[in-house]
C-alpha cells in the first residue's frame, strides 16, 4: 500500500473529484441510472416533517439538488419510538405503497434524520440533514455532501436501498481502476480501518480469516457483526487487525516516525439491502400488529447475519435507551428471520469516517485544523460578508451564509451561522451563534450556543432565542423535582440559575413528562416580539447567571426547547436565511460590477 502522504492526496483528490461530479448534477434532470431513483429523509414526528418538506422544495425551486428525481419526507408512525430499524421498516412500507410492485426495481437511499437532535441543538428545529457546511456555491448542507459522497453508488448499484444516518460523512479513495459495486444479494456494509477506542461506538465486522491485502478497496466476507462491542470481546472474537511494524497516527491523526505494531478495527458506516430482503423485511413488518420499541438497523439487523452470528444478543439490552417489552421478541423474530443470510463487506482501506452530532464535534471540525477542513475544503469565510479589516477576528473562527459588521469581533474556534451581527458585539472563543440577529452591544461569553427561533403563537409570529453553554447535556433528565439541583446550565447549578431569575421550582417550570425533568423541558427560555429582542433578553439571562447577579425572568411569557420545536414556524426562520442570502448575493453583484 503506498505511504500515508500519497494515500492522503488520493483521498483528496477523489473527494474533490466527487464534489464536481456532484456539482454538475446539481439544478439538471438526471439520465436514468445516472442517480438515484428516489431519495428518502425520515422525520419523527409531523412537524418535522413539514420542516424538511418545505426546505426540501425551497432546494428544488433554488436548483440545489438534481433534478428529475422523487425526494420524500417519511415521518414516523405516531406513538412510542420506532428507532432508525422500526424507520426502515415503516420507509418500505411507505414506499410500495407509493410505487406498488414497481418499488422493488428502484434504486433508493434511505436517510435517516428523524432525530431530535438534542446534543447538536441548533440543528433540532430545521434537521441535521440540513446542517450548513462551510463551502459550496450556494452553501452545502449536509444532504447534498451525502449524496455527493455516493455519487458513484448508483451507477453500480443492483435495484435495493441505501441505508445511513443524517451526521456522518465517509470519504474514501477506491484506486484508479476499482469502483464500489453493490451487486451481490444479501447485506452489503462498507468497513473503515479505526483504532480499537472508537470500535468501542461502533459496529464492528469479525471478517473471514483469509490474509488482509491492504489495497484500497477489498470486497469480503463478515463472519460476524459487533455492535458496540468493548476492546475483550473485540480481542475474543478476532475482530482486531495487526499492522506490522508501522508508523503511528497519533491523536490528531498525523502519523509519526515511530515504528510499531498498530490494532485496529473493521467498523461500520451505511449498508445496502438488495429487494429481495427488503420484501423479507417488509413481510415481517407487515405481520407485526404494531410495533412499540426502538429497533436499531445496525445492532438489530446486521447482528443477525454471517455464518458466526448467536443469538446472545438478543437478550442485551444495555445499549437501548428504552427497553419495550416487545424488543426481546423482535430481536428474536429478527433473527430467525436473517440467520444465514451473507453480510457482505467492503473494506476502504483508504478512507475516513467522521461524526458530526454533537457540539464539540461540530466546533472541531469547522474551526481546528481537522483533516475533515482540509480533505472538504472548508472555508473560514464562506458565502458571508465579513471585511478583512475586522478588528480582533480569528482566522480559525467559521462564518457561514451571515452578514457581519466590520467593527465585529469573533474569536477563535467558533461557528456563526445564518447569522446578522451588528458593530458593538464580540462572540467568545468556542462559540455557536445560528439564526440569530444581534444588533445592540453585546458580549457573548466564551463557550456560549445562541440559537433563535421563530415561534408561532396565538396566531403571531414570535422569537425565542435558546442560550446555554457547549458543554451543557440536554439528554441529561431527572425523575424528581428533588433532584434539579444536579442539572446544569452553563456549569452552574440550575437550581442556583432559577434562584437568580426568580423562578420557583414546581411542576410547572417543566413541559411534557414530569418524570423526565432536564433543560430539554425546562421552561427558562422568554418569547420576545422581535429577533434582535429575544438575543438581548436571552444574553442577560446568561450573564446574570456567569456574574452571580439577578435577573428577573418572571413577568415574561417562558417556553423549552421542547415547546419552541411545536410551535416553530419554519417559514419564518427559512425567510430569514432567505433576506440574508439575497443580501449577500447583491452585495457580491456590486463588487463585481465595480471592479
Amino acid at each position: 500500500m503506498p505511504a500515508q502522504a500519497e494515500l492522503d492526496v488520493l483521498l483528496q483528490k477523489a473527494t474533490r473529484r466527487r464534489l464536481a461530479k456532484f456539482d454538475e448534477l446539481r439544478g439538471k434532470v438526471t439520465q436514468t441510472g445516472e442517480f438515484w431513483d428516489v431519495v428518502v429523509i425520515t422525520a419523527a414526528d409531523k412537524k418535522q416533517e413539514l420542516a424538511y418538506q418545505q426546505q426540501l422544495s425551497e432546494k428544488l425551486k433554488r436548483k440545489e439538488l438534481p433534478l428529475g428525481v422523487h425526494y420524500h419526507v417519511f415521518v414516523d408512525p405516531p406513538g412510542p419510538k420506532i428507532g432508525n430499524g422500526g424507520s426502515t421498516l415503516h420507509v418500505l412500507q411507505c414506499l410500495e405503497e407509493m410505487y406498488g410492485d414497481k418499488w422493488t426495481s428502484l434504486i433508493i437511499i434511505i436517510i435517516h434524520s428523524g432525530g431530535y437532535s438534542q446534543r447538536l441543538p441548533h440543528a433540532s428545529a430545521l434537521g441535521k440533514i440540513f446542517t450548513a457546511l462551510p463551502f459550496g456555491d450556494p452553501i452545502y448542507q449536509m444532504l447534498e455532501l451525502k449524496l455527493a459522497m455516493y455519487i458513484d453508488f448508483p451507477t453500480h448499484m443492483n435495484p435495493g436501498v441505501l441505508i445511513t444516518c443524517a451526521d456522518d460523512i465517509e470519504l474514501y479513495s477506491t484506486g484508479a481502476t476499482e469502483v464500489i459495486k453493490f451487486d451481490k444479494p444479501g447485506f452489503t456494509a462498507l468497513a473503515h480501518p479505526s483504532d480499537l477506542t472508537i470500535g468501542t461506538t461502533h459496529g464492528v465486522f469479525v471478517l473471514d480469516s483469509s490474509a488482509l491485502s491492504e489495497k484500497e478497496l477489498e470486497y469480503r466476507s463478515c463472519h460476524r457483526f459487533l455492535h458496540k462491542p468493548n476492546i475483550e470481546k473485540m480481542h475474543q472474537s478476532g475482530a482486531v487487525c495487526i499492522r506490522r511494524n508501522c508508523s503511528q497516527p497519533d491523536s490528531s491523526g498525523e502519523h509519526n516516525d515511530l515504528k510499531m505494531d498498530y490494532k485496529y478495527v473493521y467498523t461500520d458506516s451505511l449498508f445496502y439491502i438488495d429487494h429481495s430482503i427488503a420484501k423479507q423485511l417488509l413481510t415481517f413488518f407487515k405481520q407485526l400488529d404494531s410495533l412499540c420499541c426502538e429497533i436499531d438497523a445496525y445492532g438489530d439487523f446486521l447482528q443477525a447475519l454471517g455464518p458466526g452470528a448467536t443469538h446472545d444478543y438478543t437478550k442485551i439490552t444495555d445499549n437501548i435507551t428504552k427497553e419495550g417489552s416487545q424488543l426481546g421478541e423482535i430481536r428474536q423474530k429478527l433473527f430467525s428471520l436473517l440467520k444465514g443470510t451473507s453480510l457482505n463487506v467492503i473494506v476502504l482501506n483508504n478512507s475516513r469516517f467522521y461524526h458530526i452530532g454533537t457540539t464539540q464535534e461540530y466546533l472541531f471540525h469547522f474551526t481546528s485544523d481537522s483533516k475533515l477542513k482540509l480533505e472538504l475544503g472548508f472555508l473560514s469565510k464562506a458565502f458571508s460578508i465579513f471585511p478583512d479589516k475586522a478588528e480582533n477576528s480569528d482566522i480559525s473562527a467559521c462564518i457561514i451564509q451571515s452578514i457581519l459588521d466590520s467593527r465585529c469581533v469573533v474569536a477563535p474556534a467558533s461557528v456563526i451561522e445564518y447569522s446578522r451581527l451588528g458593530p458593538e458585539v464580540s462572540v467568545g472563543a468556542n462559540s455557536i451563534i445560528s439564526g440569530c440577529c444581534i444588533s445592540a452591544n453585546a458580549d457573548v461569553p466564551p463557550n456560549s450556543f445562541v440559537s433563535s427561533l421563530s415561534i408561532r403563537f396565538n396566531g403571531k409570529v414570535m422569537y425565542v432565542s435558546v442560550v446555554l453553554g457547549v458543554e451543557d447535556n440536554l439528554k441529561k433528565n431527572v425523575k424528581l423535582l428533588s433532584d434539579i439541583h444536579s442539572l446544569q446550565f452553563f456549569g452552574i447549578s440550575l437550581l442556583q440559575c432559577l434562584d437568580l431569575w426568580d423562578l420557583r421550582v414546581s411542576d410547572q417550570l417543566f413541559s411534557g413528562d414530569k418524570t423526565s425533568l432536564g433543560l430539554w423541558t425546562a421552561r427558562i427560555f422568554p418569547v420576545c416580539s422581535t429577533l434582535s429582542d429575544s438575543v438581548r433578553v436571552s444574553l442577560k439571562m446568561l450573564n446574570a447567571v456567569q456574574n452571580k447577579s439577578a435577573f428577573k425572568l418572571n413577568g415574561w411569557k417562558l417556553l423549552s426547547i421542547e415547546e419552541m420545536l411545536f410551535h416553530k414556524d419554519v417559514e419564518d426562520m427559512l425567510k430569514f436565511r432567505q433576506q440574508i442570502y439575497e443580501e449577500i448575493t447583491l452585495q457580491r453583484h456590486k463588487e463585481k460590477s465595480d471592479l
